[in-house]
């Protein structure tokens, strides 16, 4: 028996499987204080993002500053590029609130790093549209050009490669997301074009890489082959020119 299952595992080892990324609890929603990150970590808003975060506390109420909540967590996460214990605490003090409370909302949301994820956090998407479109591929090419596996951080802290789930754009799959930036129809050779660029220091061009402008068919259009008719086509003439006598109603001409 035992060797019944030995051998499946073995085999199903070796077939190219697409699977979501595992992550234990702690990744999930539990905080263990590290060397780089507990209560003492150093953070401070920076004078420009406290005039940023007090415009947004301002469009509410008071006694509902806690809505400024999700905005505050970007702010300070933009700052630094992740968000340590000490940033989530000096958002609970400035907008009067449970530590708990912020920490219930950072938990919850994926885009929210809680640890340090490189200063390019690269995210490739593995649900089923990217995974038909080569997604597996993707993902291994990004890993051996940034020398970092799935959950890491490369040596250099330049690189943090993660693998996500949908993220909005399956009809330009495969999608690769750095930060902010979307990267669409991606090949092996695209991947590698943007981690050479992001490693000299340049800005990648972002969109889609196949050449189309959005999300229209690559090979053209398929239905709207001339322009589209103006308003009018198709009425009958009378329904266009209707004659209307002072008194009556308005009736078609009968001409």
């Amino acid at each position: 028996m035992f060797k019944i299952l030995d051998k499946a595992k073995t085999l199903l080892l070796k077939r190219n499987i697409s699977t979501s990324g595992r992550l234990r609890s702690e990744e999930l929603f539990v905080h263990r204080d590290s060397k780089d990150n507990n209560p003492q970590t150093p953070f401070d808003f920076s004078e420009a993002n406290l005039k940023r975060l007090a415009a947004v506390i301002q469009n509410y109420p008071e006694g509902a500053q806690r809505s400024a909540l999700s905005a505050a967590l970007d702010i300070a996460q933009r700052q630094i590029g992740w968000l340590p214990i000490s940033a989530m605490h000096k958002i609970a003090e400035l907008l009067s609130v449970p530590r708990m409370r912020v920490y219930e909302w950072a938990t919850f949301y994926t885009m929210i790093k809680r640890k340090f994820r490189g200063k390019f956090n690269i995210k490739v998407c593995v649900t089923t549209p990217c995974m038909l479109r080569g997604s597996d591929c993707i993902l291994q090419v990004v890993e051996e050009e940034t020398c970092c596996t799935v959950g890491n951080v490369s040596k250099d802290g330049l690189f943090g490669v993660d693998i996500v789930q949908c993220q909005g754009a399956c009809v330009n799959a495969p999608v690769v997301v750095v930060d902010d930036d979307y990267y669409e129809d991606v090949t092996i050779a695209d991947v590698q074009n943007i981690i050479q660029c992001l490693k000299s220091g340049g800005i990648p061009q972002w969109g889609p890489l196949s050449g189309r402008f959005a999300s229209e068919p690559i090979s053209g259009p398929t239905t709207l082959l001339t322009p589209p008719p103006q308003p009018g086509f198709g009425i009958q003439e009378a329904l266009l020119t209707p004659s209307c006598n002072p008194g009556n109603p308005c009736a078609p001409s009968t001409k």
